[in-house]
């Protein structure tokens, strides 16, 4: 078997057009045997790297606007043990789910985890304050969504600048508008300081309808054209990749915002 040259795969945000796919190509040219920037999925494959990754990040960063990330180990096929080989083609379609489901709850896990901690905590103020006859549906939802926009404001604020990066691989407003990804994290925090108090609802509702209703937009179209790009729910802190989980999140705070809006005008 002829040898196979070493090719990393690193996800890539930040990226608009051929200018940038052109400045990026230049700045990593020097530290790999071959350079490929695409821009869907948004990445870069380097032939030979002879840097390690952070003089790579350092590279794009100083290009311009963009930052990489990691996306996958190096792909080194040419010293793949031939017993590998047989055992991931005999594998069982069984057992590729198994992995699969295993991969999944990997990856979203920390989602999960917050989404269960604000969920949890929705219900708990309630109990607290009238027990267990005082839960109500659209309490429960205000107080998630207050929770929900706080704490996801948060993790957004930690590096407001490499979300706002990151936001503009796939948010409509953003990438035109670099200031809408820096304004973004507030506008959250806004809304789940809103909810908290209970301040205006039908105000607060039709924001969060317009706003995640819109950023759901983005959303959709990187997940349905297979961008390959990292979400940037969490801010840059957790690695999670884009995904219908991702759509699910938008869409649900819109659901539950045009419901609460629905109580606020009927009730």
């Amino acid at each position: 078997m002829t040898n196979l040259k070493h090719t990393t795969t690193y996800a890539l945000t930040g990226l608009h057009c051929g200018a940038c796919v052109n400045k990026v190509t230049q700045a990593l040219a020097p530290l790999a045997a071959g350079v490929e920037v695409s821009l869907r999925p948004m990445q870069v494959a380097l032939i030979e790297a002879t840097a390690d990754f952070e003089t790579l990040k350092v590279a794009v960063e100083n290009a311009g606007k963009y930052v990489l990330m990691p996306h996958s180990e190096p792909i080194q096929l040419s010293k793949m043990a031939p017993d590998q080989s047989v055992r991931a083609q005999n594998a069982s379609p069984h057992t590729a789910d198994e992995n699969s489901a295993s991969s999944w709850l990997t990856t979203y896990s920390p989602l999960l985890l917050i989404v269960a901690y604000i969920l949890g905590a929705s219900l708990l103020v309630q109990i607290g304050i009238d027990g267990m006859a005082g839960v109500t549906t659209a309490d429960t939802m205000r107080y998630f969504m207050a929770g929900f926009f706080l704490v996801f404001s948060f993790f957004k604020l930690l590096d407001i600048g490499a979300f706002a990066d990151a936001y503009s691989a796939y948010d409509l407003l953003a990438r035109r508008w670099h200031g809408w990804g820096m304004l973004y994290p507030f506008v959250e925090l806004a809304l789940g300081m809103a909810y908290l108090a209970h301040f205006n609802p039908l105000l607060t509702h039709w924001v969060t309808i317009i706003v995640m209703g819109f950023s759901a937009i983005g959303v959709i179209r990187a997940v349905a054209s297979k961008t390959k790009i990292l979400c940037a729910c969490l801010g840059t802190v957790f690695k999670l990749p884009m995904s219908t989980v991702t759509i699910v999140e938008d869409v649900g705070m819109v659901a539950m915002a045009a419901m609460m809006l629905f109580f606020s005008i009927w009730t």
